[in-house]
């Protein structure tokens, strides 16, 4: 049997490109005692893969040249000589980008395809629908009649945390890049208000709408638009910094310049690794699945078909022209 994987060949410089993978043929090996064997269905694309392609070592080891690219991966057990997975499980977790993968079951979860489809377990019951749960609940702090500024609000955790939300009784504005997806956050997450940042002052906006400030601001993007944001922060305000997709491909970050408005507001900047709540996982799935169920939320999904697509559907991740959680059908 034979799996198809794609290769780190070298490293960005600036913009993620094609160039940097190759594509793969290799020999799947027997199992041993312990081991399971994945035929994967789904191939998560998150932004956070940019930061993984680098060297060194941040919150997680970067990926080496020459090794299958890391990816979180959902997909159907084929064979198992591991006494927790069977033959017929569904399971996910970072199993790279790859048709088939082999486990030790070590980091591996079950997907309960009862709470949702397959693929949402990659996205609104995945890492990032988890990030959004926990960033928001844990590290935000909502509180009814709150106001709520989410980046990036379009993509899967932006949107997630928008509808987490208004659930929770906040006013929640949001920005995105074309009027389609400022639509669907009015329309379809309940969102009050959707900043078209490319057409539209952001800071006149949240002056106009929320004279009384931001109260949580849930970054995505990082770069100018969280200036912006620190700007117009109300007292006691929470800035979650979540992800700074605007930065991914720079060769030097930008900085906050109004980093001292967090003193006059008497508030504070957090960040939010996903992999600190794992323990916590289940409860945060069982609610969203609930929510989900129940018409209170809902998701989008951008699929593309074929491995083989892997690079170039990687990079539109960085140019804006993904619309929902960005995924790959495997099989």
């Amino acid at each position: 049997m034979q799996n198809t994987q794609i290769i780190l060949n070298s490293r960005p410089n600036g913009m993620v490109e094609a160039s940097n993978f190759t594509i793969q043929e290799s020999t799947i090996n027997e199992l041993q005692d312990g081991e399971l064997l994945i035929k994967i269905k789904y191939i998560s694309l998150d932004p956070a893969m940019r930061g993984w392609m680098n060297a060194g070592t941040t919150y997680i080891k970067g990926v080496e040249i020459g090794a299958v690219m890391r990816a979180f991966a959902a997909g159907e057990v084929i064979d198992s000589k591991n006494d927790v997975f069977a033959i017929g499980d569904h399971v996910q977790g970072l199993l790279g980008a790859q048709t088939h993968a082999i486990s030790n079951g070590k980091g591996l979860s079950k997907c309960d395809l009862s709470k949702g489809n397959l693929s949402w377990h990659l996205g609104i019951l995945g890492m990032p629908g988890m990030t959004a749960y926990f960033g928001l609940l844990e590290r935000g702090q909502p509180k009814a009649g709150e106001t709520v500024f989410v980046s990036g609000a379009a993509g899967i955790v932006g949107s997630t945390v928008g509808q987490i939300a208004k659930i929770k009784g906040c006013k929640v504005v949001g920005t995105a890049g074309t009027k389609a997806k400022c639509d669907y956050l009015l329309k379809d997450c309940g969102f009050d208000i959707a900043i078209n940042y490319k057409e539209e002052d952001v800071h006149a906006v949240l002056k106009q709408h929320c004279p009384e400030g931001i109260h949580i601001f849930y970054d995505n993007v990082g770069g100018p638009l969280l200036d912006t944001a620190l700007a117009n922060l109300a007292k006691g305000a929470r800035v979650v910094i979540c992800g700074a997709i605007s930065q991914y491909n720079s060769k030097s970050m930008y900085g906050p310049k109004n980093y001292m408005k967090i003193v006059t507001a008497r508030g504070h900047i957090t960040g939010i690794i996903v992999f600190d709540f794992l323990e916590r996982y289940p409860e945060a799935v069982a609610q969203l699945s609930d929510w989900l169920h129940t018409g209170k939320m809902n998701t989008k999904e951008h699929i593309f078909n074929g491995i083989d697509t892997f690079p170039s559907v990687l990079k539109k991740l960085f140019t804006g022209e993904n619309f929902g959680k960005l995924l790959i059908k495997v099989s």
